[in-house]
């Protein structure tokens, strides 16, 4: 590490440049109006190039590896990204008062329809929805990211296999369910891809507001986005998979 002091001192002093409130604020325009975000950003000098979020129930903390391939625009970026995810972690209790009627298994689906997440983070992160989630990336992240969208379609049966699975009783431990589900997020798979995809979809079509409302209410995410795509498809702009009545019946179980 030591023979890295210099590039490392040049990518912190670039870091400072990054606008933090900026970033703060395209992941609040993404949230609730009772939303906050209050975190510490912990750039970290280290031999293991891996970032992550600590404790963000009760004193958040984003820790950022200190790499020199990486410029302002894009710390600035991620920043963004993990706030909204601080932003999103402050209203879980609301949040999980919505599906407290549910029967056991399919509230366990719904908290991992919640892992779509990811995909809200990317659009806040970007600034909207006509601006590309990887914009200000190294081009080789761009071109996955394209690649990865280009498969919307086969990922979306792929998740929808696992939440059905899940809502209806056939993955009952959080083991089994984890092995499946935890796979999805991989670099960035379909919890953000097909995620991304959903909320840019939703809020072309009925504007940001209903788009947050769907964060909030996770039970209104899948069958509003269903609503949008039957309108790009009506409209002949897009055609795009969508849920299954089966997996939207089985996510609105409720107990007897």
């Amino acid at each position: 590490m030591a023979r890295k002091a210099g590039a490392l001192r040049r990518t912190l002093d670039d870091w400072r440049k990054a606008d933090l409130a900026a970033a703060a604020a395209r992941a609040l325009a993404y949230l609730p109006e009772d939303a906050r975000i209050r975190a510490k950003v912990f750039p970290v000098i280290k031999p293991q190039g891996n970032s992550f979020v600590f404790e963000t129930d009760t004193d958040p903390a984003i820790f950022l590896y200190l790499d020199p391939k990486i410029p302002s625009a894009k710390f600035e970026n991620t920043v963004a990204h993990e706030l909204h995810h601080v932003g999103f972690a402050s209203v879980a209790t609301r949040r999980d008062s919505l599906l407290a009627g549910l029967t056991p298994p399919a509230r366990a689906a719904m908290n991992w329809v919640g892992a779509f997440g990811e995909g809200f983070a990317m659009l806040a992160a970007a600034g909207g929805p006509d601006i590309h989630p990887h914009a200000v990336s190294p081009a080789e992240d761009r071109a996955r990211w394209d690649r990865d969208v280009a498969h919307f379609d086969r990922a979306l049966d792929t998740v929808q296999v696992f939440l059905l699975d899940v809502a209806e009783g056939r993955l009952a431990t959080e083991e089994e369910q984890g092995k499946v589900g935890g796979a999805f997020f991989g670099v960035q798979g379909p919890w953000y891809t097909v995620g991304w995809k959903m909320a840019v979809v939703i809020e072309k079509r009925y504007g940001r507001a209903r788009l947050v409302e769907c964060m909030l209410d996770l039970r209104q995410l899948l069958p509003t986005f269903n609503q949008a795509a039957a309108d790009l498809d009506r409209s002949g702009r897009e055609r795009l998979a969508t849920w299954s009545p089966e997996l939207l019946a089985a996510l609105a179980a409720t107990r007897r």
